[in-house]
């Protein structure tokens, strides 16, 4: 039950901050403006690091502890399938949003901050979807008498 109890705080945590991100904060990239937009970017990459990382952490160890590990009532394709949401979210940050991060500490540029927001909605989508699941998990793992919850 803890790994479904972290997988589902970290997921949850993380879906509610993607969306704040998608639709509040990368937008907001484009009103920095060219003075200091290098310094806003550094210090946006230093400061997220510091909440998300750790949340991200622990939601990758309780996702392959789901599913190499699925929990009674839960059928082990649904913890398989968050994890592979997750793994896509993981790539898609290294290969596409880190790099455009890393362009945005050279300077203000609307078609980089335009690419990081239309991006950005591959890690919202499936961000999402594991909160879903996360949910779903734990309806499922509480079994037949939490029907009336």
């Amino acid at each position: 039950m803890t790994a479904l109890l972290l997988n589902a705080a970290a997921a949850l945590f993380m879906t509610g901050l993607i969306w704040f991100v998608q639709v509040v904060h990368y937008p907001l990239f484009a009103e920095v403006g060219s003075e200091g937009s290098a310094t806003y970017a550094a210090r946006h990459q230093a400061l997220t690091t510091l909440v998300v990382g750790p949340v991200m952490l622990v939601e990758l160890a309780a996702a392959v502890w789901l599913a190499v590990w699925p929990p009674s009532g839960v059928p082990a394709w649904l913890p398989r399938a968050a994890l592979a949401a997750l793994v896509v979210i993981w790539i898609s940050t290294a290969l596409w949003q880190v790099p455009l991060h890393r362009r945005l500490l050279a300077g203000h540029e609307a078609a980089t901050i335009a690419a990081l927001v239309a991006s950005n909605w591959l890690r919202t989508v499936l961000w999402s979807l594991r909160g879903i699941a996360a949910l779903w998990m734990l309806r499922l793992a509480a079994g037949p008498a939490s029907a009336n919850l």
